[in-house]
């Protein structure tokens, strides 16, 4: 019998990969779309394709009632939240917002699960920002929260309440703690993004600057693709459990630029502007997580190492102006 799965946040980064990633092991894939804008071209060709068992549904986690009807009707086998707030510059301007589609959207997603009676599997895509100014390095599952924006308390919010409906609802639910994880369907707006997408724009003698924050800022950076397969992983377990997915790495942002520009033989320092507007109001220095559960339990472990992302992202973004990339 063939497995159903719904996705919200299906239009981004992770939820496009995540619809590829399950169509390809013969899923009926349901994503939930907002019903006002959004870019749909990373799902464009998957809709395109009549042999896909792929169906948008429009809707939003501010729904419950629209959600618990979903639900109802599909019932799939398989949940994953992956939508979310997740601009920085939007969590500190916005903070209710960002509570209430990070924080209260989960819960709603939840609760319709109880209120629908289906039995499926819900896996959470919680964030290392819940770790903020973490006490301790590497950050593991047991590793006291810290957060530091309201994107972060939000997260950690949505964590709680899980751990909730996994113990008095007896929810198969399993919270992701993804580290960041990037590729080159990775929204502008992030500093990897930028980074590649103003590299490409300087090369085709578009753009003469970067301007970027704290060039000193590290993080572990993994790749989108490994990382839903991490979630569908976690899915496939006896019980649910909690999960950091990262890859025990760090590097810092200077790291990314001198990966990046040196890939293209090109000296960053030339090309990129420190902006102290940019830093954060309250930064996190570094960042790194211990995947030794996910390693054990799931079998897992990252396929695409830290240059080898770098590469592709500006490999893609090259192609996007009409740059052939540099021969490997």
């Amino acid at each position: 019998m063939t497995k159903k799965a719904f996705i919200t946040g299906v239009t981004g980064q992770d939820g496009s990969y995540l619809a590829e990633f399950l169509l390809d092991k013969g899923y009926e894939v349901h994503g939930l779309v907002r019903r006002l804008g959004g870019s749909m071209k990373y799902v464009e060709p998957i809709m395109a394709d009549p042999s896909k068992p792929f169906k948008i549904h429009p809707g939003d986690l501010s729904d419950s009632g629209r959600l618990t009807n979903l639900l109802r009707g599909i019932a799939p086998d398989e949940i994953y939240n992956l939508a979310a707030q997740s601009d920085d510059v939007v969590s500190v301007e916005a903070p209710e917002y960002t509570a209430e589609i990070n924080g209260m959207g989960p819960v709603r997603l939840m609760e319709s699960i109880r209120k629908s009676g289906i039995k499926t599997r819900f896996f959470q895509a919680s964030s290392s920002e819940m770790f903020g100014s973490a006490k301790e390095s590497p950050q593991s599952e047991t590793t006291e929260f810290n957060p530091r924006s309201p994107y972060g308390f939000a997260k950690v919010f949505a964590h709680g309440m899980l751990g909730y409906y996994r113990d008095v609802h007896k929810l198969y639910a399993v919270s992701g703690i993804l580290f960041n994880h990037e590729s080159p369907r990775r929204g502008g707006a992030f500093v990897t993004r930028k980074i590649t997408l103003g590299l490409a724009q300087i090369l085709a003698k578009k753009q003469k600057k970067i301007h970027l924050g704290n060039l000193s800022s590290k993080r572990d950076w993994g790749y989108a693709k490994d990382y839903v397969q991490a979630m569908w992983l976690s899915l496939q377990q006896k019980q649910g459990q909690d999960y950091v997915i990262a890859t025990g790495e760090n590097h810092s942002i200077q790291d990314f630029l001198k990966e990046a520009f040196g890939y293209v033989g090109l000296d960053y320092r030339k090309y990129v502007k420190s902006d102290s507007k940019m830093v954060r109001k309250v930064d996190i220095k570094a960042m790194r997580g211990n995947n030794s559960k996910a390693k054990k339990v799931l079998r897992w472990k990252p396929s695409v190492n830290f240059r080898q992302l770098v590469r592709l992202m500006v490999d893609a973004d090259l192609k996007a102006v009409g740059i052939t990339p540099p021969k490997k």
